[in-house]
């Protein structure tokens, strides 16, 4: 199924028929990717007095109950009510959920004992595009990422100044392979968070940042489109599943 999607006069073909899914199936156990310390995320059959919500277990419908943090366990969606005293919540952040985004490919940076993602490595990547969601795929891009522990381990982050300037490029929703922008154990300083919502100056009620995706090797950098999905949850994060479209020349 082709379709045609206009952007800034622009017109794009997309494939409809060929999505490719960027998130991370939650699992119910220990394979499950965490970070902050959680423990995995449990899926569990409900059960009260002679009822079991399991069918093999012999009751009559399967009635799991989820218990999960998205920012801990799995891909997910957050608006700047992550970081703000008033409640902000990110299925209001959306007025349309089809966005013209780029992928990228970026090896982090030797930075001390850190590894980051500078604004020069962006600037390089991005040049004068102009699109409204960037998806940051870092390398080594192996499939334990798909399970990996992330707590304690000082994973890579984007600098202040990467942040800084993806907001210069008007980019609204930024999409990463990790578990946060942000240094892990920073103190609470969440400046690349802080940078991108523009908290100081003109917040960005309507950017959002989703973490903990993961795109397959297969999947070259380029022009995509993408279809950014959540569950309709009065939070500041949810559990989502952004999809990809590739644009036909």
């Amino acid at each position: 199924m082709i379709a045609t999607i206009e952007f800034k006069g622009k017109n794009f073909k997309v494939d409809l028929s060929q999505p490719l899914d960027i998130s991370i199936t939650l699992r119910g156990d220990d394979t499950n990717p965490t970070a902050w310390y959680l423990g995995a995320p449990t899926i569990t059959p409900h059960s009260e007095g002679s009822f079991i919500g399991n069918v093999a277990e012999g009751g009559s419908v399967n009635f799991n109950t989820i218990q999960v943090n998205p920012h801990a366990h799995g891909t997910h969606t957050e608006c700047i009510g992550h970081i703000t005293e008033e409640l902000y919540v990110v299925s209001e952040s959306f007025d349309r959920f089809f966005f013209l985004c780029e992928v990228l490919t970026i090896a982090p940076e030797k930075n001390g004992a850190d590894f980051v993602i500078s604004r020069k490595q962006l600037e390089y990547a991005l040049k004068n595009m102009e699109r409204e969601a960037v998806v940051i795929r870092t390398i080594p891009n192996t499939k334990d990422k798909l399970s990996r522990q992330y707590s304690h381990k000082n994973p890579p982050f984007l600098l202040e100044e990467a942040a800084q300037f993806l907001v210069e490029k008007n980019i609204q929703h930024l999409l990463i392979d990790l578990p946060s922008i942000d240094k892990e154990k920073d103190m609470g300083a969440l400046l690349a968070h802080n940078a991108f919502w523009d908290t100081e100056n003109a917040p960005r009620k309507m950017a959002t940042i989703t973490e903990f995706i993961y795109v397959k090797n297969s999947i070259p950098d380029g022009t995509y489109f993408l279809n950014l999905q959540l569950a309709n949850i009065k939070n500041d994060a949810s559990l989502s599943r952004p999809v990809l479209y590739k644009t036909i020349p």
